[in-house]
């Protein structure tokens, strides 16, 4: 704990990916007082004709109480 989903559109490089994740760990060891070897991260891809469908409405729209930091679009 915790495990984190990212997920994004197509296109981002592995050093991206690898970037981000390293950002992540580090933040939410310093955050959540997380060891590292507790946090896992995943990266999900979609292609942007699918987000409003499959990212926007179930994860952000439905759930919206839960998101602690909201889009501006």
């Amino acid at each position: 704990m915790p495990h984190v989903v990212l997920k994004v559109w197509p296109g981002k490089t592995e050093e991206q990916k690898i970037r981000a994740t390293e950002l992540i760990v580090k933040d939410l060891m310093e955050a959540f007082g997380s060891k590292e070897e507790s946090i896992s991260v995943s990266i999900e891809e979609f292609h942007p004709d699918d987000w409003s469908e499959q990212v926007y409405k179930p994860d952000i729209v439905d759930k919206a109480s839960t998101l602690y930091k909201k889009p501006g679009y």
